[in-house]
């Protein structure tokens, strides 16, 4: 519930953003909305951009019952950053849904990471075989960075980094104890479960490099395919939202443009118990995400709260 009687827009930075955004409290509200989108509650036109020469611009506006509604403008720029990776830099506002005053803005790059490996984490325990243990993560950027944060929490997890780049790869893999770099295709050879975290134009894994019943989520690929055709068709596919297929890109995802809709099923619905996920423990699953403003929603309702309640961030009158 929000305090109606607090005045201003509370402002949150980078630091303040992430702080206010502790783990439980938002996997719990991503998973809330992905059940809200595959239940058709939620109020989230496809996302639009602006392309200069180096990038674009792109605005999520969104609501979702409970949490709230907010909009995200944010910029995706090809290597921008000192190590070469892409960047998603940007706002994200948050509104009260009952009478439209303006409540929040915080960091749009630390919103997007942490939903979006809050996102894949939902995925992964929905899909992935009770027995995995060994999960791969493909990629050295920040979101990268976001999802090795998640999967360290997982007591059990073995973790291993795979990247073309080693020396980026060591040393991401020691903010983990007893984590492991390697490459690319040594790491997925290994795992029950992938995250493809790059801003490849081009397929970073094969279908052959996959083991029987392995669990892949792609949540990079802005720009291109994070992976191929033949991984697609041998796979079970679990999506956000239906404009993943049905909307080009950004909007859609590049690897599944002009695949049967039918095909893919929705990771809502594996999370409110009306699909099955998982047919069988050899089935290879998949979950492609694009993004969806829904998740933004949850993230900034999460830290609008969490922000309030620890004092955090300041505020100014708009």
């Amino acid at each position: 519930m929000i305090d109606t009687a607090v005045s201003g827009v509370l402002v949150l930075d980078r630091d303040q953003t992430r702080a206010a955004l502790p783990p439980d409290a938002l996997l719990a509200a991503v998973r809330t909305a992905l059940i809200a989108v595959s239940r058709g509650e939620t109020s989230a036109p496809p996302r639009v951009a602006a392309r200069s020469s180096h990038g674009l611009l792109g605005a999520m506006p969104g609501y979702v019952p409970r949490l709230g509604l907010a909009a995200k403008l944010v910029t995706v720029f090809s290597a921008v950053t000192t190590g070469g990776h892409g960047a998603h830099r940007g706002i994200v506002a948050y509104f009260d849904e009952e009478n439209g005053r303006p409540l929040a803005v915080m960091d749009a790059e630390t919103i997007t990471a942490l939903r979006t490996a809050a996102t894949a984490t939902a995925a992964m325990t929905a899909l992935a075989r009770a027995d995995a243990r060994h999960i791969a993560v493909i990629g050295t950027g920040t979101q990268a960075r976001a999802q090795i944060d998640l999967v360290a929490a997982m007591d059990s997890a073995r973790l291993l980094v795979g990247a073309r780049d080693r020396a980026a790869a060591e040393r991401l893999a020691a903010r983990v104890p007893a984590a492991r770099a390697c490459g690319i295709e040594e790491a997925v050879r290994q795992a029950d479960v992938v995250f493809c975290c790059t801003s490849s134009r081009e397929p970073v894994l094969r279908r052959s490099w996959l083991g029987g019943g392995a669990h892949l989520s792609s949540v990079g690929g802005s720009d291109g395919p994070e992976f191929g055709d033949d991984t697609l068709r041998a796979s079970a596919l679990f999506v956000e939202w239906r404009g993943a297929v049905t909307e080009p890109p950004p909007a859609g995802a590049w690897e599944l443009q002009g695949i049967d809709p039918g095909a893919a099923r929705l990771i809502g619905a594996v999370l409110d118990g009306s699909d099955q996920g998982r047919g069988s423990a050899e089935e290879l699953t998949l979950f492609k995400s694009t993004g969806h403003a829904a998740l933004d929603v949850a993230a900034a309702s999460v830290a609008y709260r969490v922000a309030r309640e620890r004092g955090l961030g300041f505020t100014v009158d708009l």
